[in-house]
């Protein structure tokens, strides 16, 4: 299974808006369940650190690009980065029920 991780420092003025985005994006897939998608953020102990991880399909096209949601949050998120995010991609070799 082939897992995207993002990890993004949110300048603290808008931690509050993007944690309300983020769940505006998790309650736009649970109303679509699109098939073959696995998606979860957290915010670090931190307090203004976000970490999410997006389970796709092998060759999948990024499957968050079609929702409006994911796709205001993006933008918003330009602004709202303290620092330029950081991408990793990883091969999960075992889970018990958490992605």
């Amino acid at each position: 299974m082939n897992v995207m991780m993002v990890r993004a420092k949110i300048k603290e003025e808008n931690v509050s808006d993007a944690q309300a985005a983020t769940e505006k994006v998790i309650q736009a897939l649970a109303q679509a369940r699109p098939v073959g998608v696995r998606y979860a953020a957290s915010i670090l102990s931190d307090g203004d650190t976000f970490v999410a991880f997006l389970e796709r399909e092998p060759g999948q096209e990024h499957p968050l690009s079609t929702f409006p949601a994911y796709a205001e949050l993006v933008e918003n998120l330009k602004q709202w980065y303290a620092e330029p995010p950081t991408v990793e991609y990883m091969t999960v070799i075992g889970s018990y029920r958490l992605l």
